[in-house]
Order: C-alpha cells, then sequence, then structure tokens
C-alpha cells in the first residue's frame, strides 16, 4: 500500500491536485500552481485534442450563454501554449459559450503541461464535472491507455476511481455497433450493456438487446436472460452438480481462476477469456482491436518476460 506522506511526486492522484489547476481551491493569483492569468482573445485558442467529449447538452450550454452574456466568463479557462497561440485544456464550454455570447477575450491561466497531463486534466473534468456518455468515457479511457502506454490499474489509481470501473467501461467498445448506437442513444443503459459483455456471440447480443427495448427488461432481467444463454451455448454449466462428462467440455472458473482473469485484463488494457477443459489445462484467449493494440499488448508482454 502506497504510504501518502512519501508517495512521489509523479504517483500523485490527479484529483488531489486538480482543485488548484481549476481554481476551485484558492483563487489567488500568489499560486504557482494555479499559473499565470491574463486575458486571451478567443481566436488564439485552439480545441484540446484530448477532449473526450464530443457532444454538448444544448439547453445548457444556451443558459451558460446566457449567464455569461450578463456576468462574463466567472472562472478562467485553462490554457498552455502551443505554436504561436494556445491549447485549451480544460473549459471547451466556457470558451463555446463565450464566442456564442460575442466575446472576444476571456480570462485564462497559463500552464505548463504535458500531454499526458493534459490528457489526465481533461478527463478529470469531464467525469467529475459533468458526466460524459458512457460511450464516450469508454473511448477516451482506451485512447488514453493506447497513448500513453497505461495499465488500466495506473489510470484508475491517477483518476481515483475503482479499477474495475473503468475496465468495464473499456470492454463496452467490444459490443457490435448496433448494440453501441443503442446505448449511445440511452435506448438501453450502460448496465444493460455490460450483462451483454458475457455474451460472445455477437448476434446473440444483438438479438437480446432488442429483446430488452422490446419487452422492457431491467437490468436484473438481462442478467438472468444473459445467463440463460450461456448456459445453452455450454459456456457455463448449469448448477446442478454435474461435472462435465468429456476434455471439451467447458469447466467452470474458480474464484482465483476470475481473479487472475480479471488481474490480466487490468494489466494489459484488454479483454481476456479464460476457458478451462480440465482442471489444470485451458486456453488464454486475449483480444485486441488494431494492428496498434496487437503490438502494445505484444510490447507489454517483452517487457513483463
Amino acid at each position: 500500500m502506497d504510504d501518502m506522506g512519501t508517495q512521489e511526486p509523479s504517483r500523485r492522484r490527479l484529483g488531489r491536485g486538480l482543485n488548484a489547476l481549476m481554481g476551485t481551491g484558492v483563487m489567488g493569483g500568489t499560486d504557482a500552481a494555479a499559473g499565470d492569468q491574463s486575458v486571451v482573445h478567443v481566436d488564439l485558442i485552439e480545441r484540446n485534442p484530448f477532449q473526450p467529449r464530443q457532444e454538448f447538452e444544448q439547453t445548457a450550454l444556451n443558459e451558460l450563454v446566457d449567464s455569461i452574456k450578463q456576468h462574463g466568463v466567472l472562472q478562467p479557462l485553462l490554457i498552455r501554449s502551443a505554436g504561436g497561440g494556445y491549447q485549451l485544456i480544460a473549459g471547451e464550454r466556457r470558451l463555446i459559450a463565450a464566442k456564442k455570447a460575442g466575446l472576444q477575450e476571456v480570462p485564462c491561466r497559463v500552464l505548463d503541461l504535458t500531454d499526458q497531463q493534459v490528457s489526465e486534466v481533461a478527463l478529470e473534468e469531464n467525469l467529475k464535472r459533468q458526466d460524459l456518455n458512457v460511450l464516450e468515457k469508454a473511448t477516451a479511457f482506451q485512447n488514453y491507455l493506447q497513448r500513453f502506454e497505461c495499465s488500466i490499474e495506473e489510470l484508475s489509481r491517477r483518476l481515483s476511481m475503482d479499477r474495475s470501473t473503468v475496465s468495464n467501461m473499456v470492454r463496452l467498445l467490444e459490443l457490435p455497433e448496433t448494440v453501441k448506437s443503442d446505448l449511445h442513444a440511452d435506448k438501453i443503459s450502460g448496465g444493460h450493456a455490460r450483462s451483454l459483455l458475457s455474451l460472445k456471440n455477437s448476434d446473440q447480443q444483438v438479438a437480446l438487446c432488442e429483446r430488452i427495448q422490446k419487452e422492457g427488461l431491467s437490468v436484473r432481467k438481462t442478467e438472468e436472460a444473459v445467463r440463460e444463454l450461456l448456459a445453452l451455448n455450454g459456456d457455463i454449466i448449469p448448477m446442478k452438480g454435474k461435472k462435465p462428462k468429456s476434455e471439451t467440455a467447458v469447466v467452470e472458473l474458480t474464484p482465483h481462476v476470475l481473479s487472475l482473469r480479471d488481474q490480466l485484463r487490468d494489466w494489459l488494457g484488454a479483454a481476456v477469456e479464460i476457458k478451462l477443459s480440465a482442471k489444470d489445462r485451458g486456453k488464454i484467449i486475449i483480444d485486441f482491436q488494431s494492428t496498434d493494440d496487437f503490438e502494445r499488448i505484444v510490447g507489454k508482454l517483452h517487457r513483463a518476460a
């Protein structure tokens, strides 16, 4: 367990220092962590390339525009120098609203941050201040893991989140496109989608997704339907005390093996399945989403070896 009193600066959780960066702590201009405050023309500020949010709710954005027209931008934007201008770190909604309100200049704090730190601040701001769409979160996490060759455990620690939450979020990207489209449109919930992940047959995932909407299945009812399908597929053994009769039958995973599987998922940042054909024999299946993802996983295995 880390000793908070002796933890290295590079290991500090982002959330502990974000208030200072975001200007929600001490507002005095003498705080070194807050950077130099100044007024910057809106045309000199480019979008944050690490911004996980792709859509902004229009009603809330219009309300912010009205507020800025009356009171101005009350909280400075966070920016960093980029070429001949600046790059946004945090505050994209405020920047968009300020432009819509007709402002030519906005208050900013200029910080000196690395790409990785900028990515973390963008994640932290959106995760903790206003919820992202669940797929935007998943995509943002996956992009971070691949770009910075980071493990799920490290990312979850830096964001002060449970690692299983991050892992399950990333795995949503494995779902078929039609299911992800329904999830994005809020036709099914994140809980429904996570239940569907247990099914390895994409046709079954799509069919059950349609059934969820048609029959109005709760998450609990969806989980029951998934277990029934898994039993029919032979992926799990019906709980009647019967052991598999052949070497090709699937052996139910013990809690210890399930724990090891989850550790592999977290470490590799990828979907991992363990199939046992006997008590001490089986196979490990590692999924990858692209050539880059494959090379990232192989690189991790090489370094571990």
